[in-house]
């Protein structure tokens, strides 16, 4: 898969690879949405619990029907009667209320600069009309909706002005050995033996014209590969020489990010960007670009178990933004669409309120970087503050209305330096002393509060270089 060394700069080395300069873009949209829908979508389901990745109905598959350790495919022994296999549930996938043009308005209301759709999750059914002989009868265009997913929200998010990325599972439950017996989450050997893709066949003949194709259809302007990570190491699914092709001879080459989750010891190693999700590693905070994904409940495909308690509330996920940003990374919130094609309405709610706190005080948070570590709060009615940095100007967002005065040490000593509330009208009282910068409170009526769940004092020429 490698080109002529001669005619392409990147090599199948990591030496080479990791000097990639990251496409600009990545850092400048700060926030996107992931979208995880597909079969699972249609049993929706998996209690909640303890365990970390317990409530991920996206693992119905594994985890609910192979679930056979802890007692867990009673719910789809009593649900759907001991003989309805996984794959059955493939016609009842029917899409159809799925709008692409809505979706893709939500999403630019919502603030977001880029959107990542589930092309193919570990149980192997494509969103595509995949060319892969092994998909014939497992992908939406043979199977369920009838269309090509995946193309249709393409289409429609970058008629808006957005990225438009997918997510790819490396492994597959049916074919890879990951979570295999005794583990507790697997596919039971007789199902594998049914529909497995001969492993001395998965990468050379599956695997890599898959991404190639999807690749050279779609263009996508990111790819979030997962699975990969688990058992296989780089030699083994050829990571190196797939992300050689990608950055030398893929269409939109000069655009194209990937994660890193491709290869066993790969994740905070290599890959333009790290990836964590519910905060579950040390990408977080990284001095390498980093972005942290979660969903508004606490799992990423439609769990018909969650109520309204085990959703975030608007305050929360833009706390949680701001603290993502506030730390040098993105910021990818999941949506997970029922098996018809609807985003259920608290996770538009929830991206709507994003989107309105975002077009007040956005400026403080596209093609930001790092600006300080946060103050933590001193109490109840303290405000933890969050900082971000563009050129020479500060900005620190305060996670309640400030109560008594703001004091930003080593701020404010440089020429021209000015204050103001985004979103305000009237200026803000402040003064610098000594290189402390101290900011009053504003006193306002609340018709003039500009916005909610935080606020955000812009210091202009506030940073010393």
């Amino acid at each position: 898969m490698t080109s002529n060394a001669n005619l392409t700069p990147y090599q199948p080395t990591w030496e080479s690879l990791d000097k990639r300069p990251l496409p600009a873009w990545f850092n400048e949209a700060k926030f996107g949405i992931f979208i995880h829908w597909g079969v699972y979508s249609v049993p929706a389901w998996r209690p909640l619990g303890g365990e970390r990745y317990a409530s991920y109905a996206e693992w119905y598959y594994a985890s609910v029907i192979g679930d056979t350790e802890l007692g867990g495919d009673a719910f789809h022994k009593g649900r759907y009667g001991a003989d309805f296999e996984y794959r059955d549930f493939a016609p009842l996938f029917s899409a159809e209320l799925f709008d692409a043009d809505y979706w893709a308005d939500l999403f630019c209301r919502s603030g977001a600069g880029y959107v990542v759709l589930t092309s193919k999750h570990h149980d192997g059914y494509c969103l595509w009309p995949s060319k892969s002989p092994y998909k014939k009868n497992w992908n939406s265009l043979d199977i369920g909706p009838g269309r090509d997913l995946l193309g249709e929200l393409t289409t429609a998010v970058r008629d808006k002005g957005l990225k438009m990325g997918l997510y790819y599972s490396i492994i597959e439950w049916e074919s890879n050995w990951t979570h295999r017996d005794p583990s507790g989450y697997y596919v039971d050997k007789a199902l594998v033996d049914k529909y497995r893709i001969p492993e001395d066949e998965y990468v050379e003949k599956h695997l890599l014209p898959q991404l190639r194709e999807l690749v050279e259809t779609y263009q996508p302007a990111l790819i979030f590969s997962d699975g990969g990570e688990w058992d296989g190491g780089e030699d083994y699914w050829q990571t190196k020489q797939f992300l050689a092709w990608l950055y030398n001879e893929a269409p939109n080459r000069d655009e194209v990010v990937v994660n890193d989750r491709w290869a066993k010891d790969m994740p905070g190693k290599h890959g333009d960007y790290f990836c964590s999700e519910y905060q579950d590693s040390d990408a977080a905070g990284a001095d390498h670009p980093w972005e942290e994904s979660r969903g508004v409940g606490g799992s990423y495909g439609y769990n018909r178990a969650e109520n309204i308690d085990n959703y975030s509330t608007s305050r929360e996920l833009v706390h949680e933004l701001i603290d993502v940003v506030g730390r040098g990374g993105n910021f990818l919130l999941n949506v997970g669409p029922t098996a018809d094609g609807r985003i259920p309405v608290v996770m538009q709610d929830r991206l709507r309120d994003i989107g309105v706190w975002l077009a007040v005080n956005g400026e403080a948070i596209y093609g930001t970087r790092q600006g300080r570590r946060a103050d933590v709060d001193g109490g109840a009615n303290e405000p933890r503050v969050y900082y971000t940095a563009k050129g020479d100007d500060l900005y620190a967002i305060c996670t309640q209305w400030p109560v008594r005065d703001l004091v930003i040490k080593g701020c404010g000593a440089g020429q021209g330096v000015q204050v103001e509330m985004l979103g305000l009208e009237r200026p803000v009282s402040w003064q610098v002393d000594g290189g402390r910068l101290t900011i009053a409170p504003p006193v306002i009526s609340p018709a003039e509060v500009p916005c909610q769940h935080a606020y955000c004092f812009k210091i202009s020429n506030g940073l010393v270089r």
